[in-house]
């Protein structure tokens, strides 16, 4: 099987100032989730789909619809994503909202609600931005809480259901920041998962914090709702002590991944009693073509696309 690395299209650094960015976020008119309307019963793994918001609507998450019941197809959207940016004259990390991801919040109302009304958990990825700062590279455990209270403030503030962390692009070392060290990551998912038990954590399994899940004598991998595989087009299972309910090792790019690439994942995806289907750039075209590839095989029904 061809392996296709991921090849992300990000545009998120210096979209806007860090002082205008969070000053904008804390002007948006928001409110807490609507409560979702029951959607009708879907047997099969749960489907995630991130979602570029530099270029395509959270909305046409919510487009696609099992043929046989009308269950929806998607169960997790990502935005992705928001920042982890460093501030050189407070030598601090700060979560940073380019113009678009900004604007997706701002929008609340008409980006994230509808998709939540059907049932669809929305969660905000968060990534590095070339700046050092990085979820690994912490000073202290002071810094890493403060940060975490950032994400979950976030997460409140907007009605969102959770926190995806992925660990690339941070170019740790830059602009004088540290190396990775074993404990920042495992003190932000703990203090994170503290400040919001019933709310999404997720992990996209790459990078160094990927792979510093415990310290100290704790273990955080319980602590994620999700781990998936980074690389798509291919079949990897995420090194995490989750159980494979929780475990997406299926990574597929809709419009690249070839159809039979995708429904062969799936298949597998089933065969072998794994829980979770990771998809990643879907745009505003009628994908259903792409998208029924797989759901036949995990949900025995073609999928219907409507505008």
């Amino acid at each position: 099987m061809f392996t296709l690395l991921r090849s992300r299209v990000r545009r998120t650094a210096f979209a806007l100032s860090a002082v205008a960015a969070l000053a904008f976020a804390g002007t948006a008119t928001t409110g807490a989730a609507a409560a979702p309307a029951p959607a009708p019963a879907k047997q099969g793994p749960t489907s995630v789909a991130y979602v570029e918001v530099n270029n395509n609507s959270m909305r046409n998450v919510g487009k696609y619809t099992l043929a046989n019941g009308g269950g929806n197809v998607f169960d997790v959207a990502v935005i992705f994503a928001a920042n982890i940016n460093y501030d050189t004259g407070t030598k601090t990390a700060y979560l940073h909202f380019n113009e678009n991801v900004q604007r997706v919040l701002d929008n609340a109302a008409t980006e994230i609600r509808p998709l939540q009304q059907k049932g669809i958990k929305v969660v905000l990825s968060v990534l590095g931005n070339h700046q050092g700062a990085g979820f690994a590279n912490f000073p202290s455990q002071q810094a890493t809480s403060a940060f975490a209270k950032k994400l979950s403030d976030t997460v409140a503030e907007y009605g969102l259901d959770g926190i995806d962390f992925d660990d690339e692009y941070a170019e740790y070392g830059n602009n004088g920041t540290g190396q990775p060290n074993d404990s920042s990551f495992v003190h932000l998912v703990t203090a994170l998962r503290a400040n919001m038990p019933g709310k999404i954590i997720s992990l996209y399994n790459i990078g160094p914090a990927a792979s510093r899940l415990s310290y100290g004598g704790i273990d955080i991998s319980s602590k994620f709702d999700y781990a998936w595989n980074p690389y798509y087009g291919s079949w990897q299972v995420p090194r995490i002590a989750l159980p494979k309910s929780k475990l997406s090792p299926a990574a597929v790019e809709i419009g690249r991944t070839s159809q039979g690439t995708a429904a062969d994942l799936a298949r597998r995806t089933v065969s072998e009693g794994y829980g979770v289907y990771l998809t990643y750039n879907l745009d505003g075209a009628n994908r259903s073509a792409d998208v029924s590839a797989f759901t036949r095989e995990l949900y025995g029904s073609d999928a219907v696309y409507t505008p």
